[in-house]
């Protein structure tokens, strides 16, 4: 069991964003993570298990071609809200705002489901499967 607090994980956890360094990612994440992304719309894709999860937080933590901006940051014993602002581009459009539900236990992250307010198409990480160095 983990003596990290939830909110030192989710801290943790947006800042391998804002940094973009998908290094501090691993200890995050449960054996048994389930993540709903934002996209494609109207459910967003599901990854299953602590290795789909991480590819996916990886790539888009190392996309240097985007920002992640937490805006707000609500925790509640096991569960966070994080309410966020992607930028995939220089214009005053090309950005999107969404929320992460996020659950975690014994100090991982079990469970992050994604709700943005856009249902079209936007930017993640050009290659999810691309190794991260």
């Amino acid at each position: 069991m983990s003596s990290r607090t939830t909110a030192e994980v989710i801290d943790r956890f947006n800042r391998a964003f804002v940094e973009h360094d998908p290094t501090m990612l691993p200890g995050l994440i449960g054996d048994d993570c389930v993540m709903e992304a934002i996209q494609p719309a109207p459910d967003g894709a599901r990854h299953e298990g602590r290795d789909a999860c991480l590819t996916f937080w990886q790539a888009l933590a190392g996309d240097r071609t985007t920002q992640f901006e937490p805006e707000e940051v609500w925790v509640a014993g096991d569960r966070a809200t994080i309410r966020w602002r992607y930028r995939f581009g220089d214009g005053p459009a090309d950005s999107v705002r969404g929320v992460n539900l996020m659950r975690l236990r014994d100090g991982l992250i079990v469970e992050a489901l994604g709700y943005s307010k856009t249902g079209g198409e936007i930017p993640l990480a050009p290659d999810e499967s691309a190794p991260v160095t």
